[in-house]
Parts: C-alpha cells; structure tokens; sequence
C-alpha cells in the first residue's frame, strides 16, 4: 500500500501550512500568513475537482495525525503545440514540501512520483518546475534539466 494519496478538501489547512513551510525557505519569503484565510475556500473548492487541472499528493504524518508529513502540487497548462509538443499540455510543479520532523524519509519522491504519473496520465509532455538548491539533488535524480531560457514575470 502506497503512503502517497491524493490531497482532499479536507486536507487544505495543512496543504496551506506545507506550502508555508515551502515558501518559508526561500531567501526572499515574505513570512505572513494572513493570506492563508482568503485562499482557503478556493484550495478546498480546487481540491474536489478530481478531473481538473491541479492537484496535490500528500503523505500523511506518521506521529501526528491528521496532520501531513509532504505536499506535491502542480497544475496542467495548455500551450498551442509544437514541433516535439503536437498536444500542447505541460505540467507545472509549484509546491513541494516536507514537514521539517520528516525529512529524508522519501516523502518528497514518492509524491513527485505520483505527480509525475498524473501528468502523465492527462497527456503531459514535458514538466517544469523552479528549484531551490536544497531541492535540484531530488529533481536531477528524477529527470529534470536546467533550461537556458530565463524566466521573465510580470505581477499583475
């Protein structure tokens, strides 16, 4: 039996809490928390579309219950095709996480794994994600390439 299940609505208190945990980590976080209320009904809301475009996959938390020990989420994206891409679907990994007490239990993998698959499965192609340091080990162990294009961003 797999430890690795996919996230439910009523998992999306601690889907936000991982996803802190993620952003926490990065040199440039912004630690506030205030948003997690506003997005709250739109995660749960996304996390009962089993046919959508985004989903997580969690492990549970072996000593606490109800709480998660991993996140894995990431979202479908259609781009017209292209030569090497006739379909046009990418997936994007944008959270990944590990509750700190269980780190380097495989936790991580298993839910890319699972991830992986789904992309898959919904005829992705390629898939993208943007890494910490911490976190390129794990991705280069799966497949993952550097791009030489830059990421350019406008916030809207």
């Amino acid at each position: 039996m797999s430890l690795v299940r996919r996230a439910v609505p009523e998992d999306a208190g601690e889907v936000l809490r991982l996803r802190q945990v993620m952003i926490d980590s990065m040199a440039t976080a912004d630690g506030s928390t205030d948003w997690h209320e506003r997005s709250l009904p739109t995660l749960r809301a996304r996390l009962a579309e089993p046919d959508g475009d985004f989903a997580a996959f969690v492990v549970d938390h072996p000593e606490q219950p109800g709480a998660l020990a991993a996140l894995v989420a990431g979202t479908l994206d259609y781009r017209i095709g292209r030569a090497g891409s006739p379909l046009g679907t990418v997936g994007y990994v944008f959270s990944v996480a590990t509750d700190p007490g269980t780190r380097r239990r495989g936790y991580a993998r298993a839910c890319m794994d699972a991830l992986l698959g789904w992309f898959r499965e919904r005829g992705a192609d390629r898939v993208q994600l943007t890494t910490s340091t911490q976190g390129a080990p794990l991705y280069t162990s799966l497949g993952f390439r550097p791009k030489p294009d830059p990421l350019l961003e406008l916030w809207l």
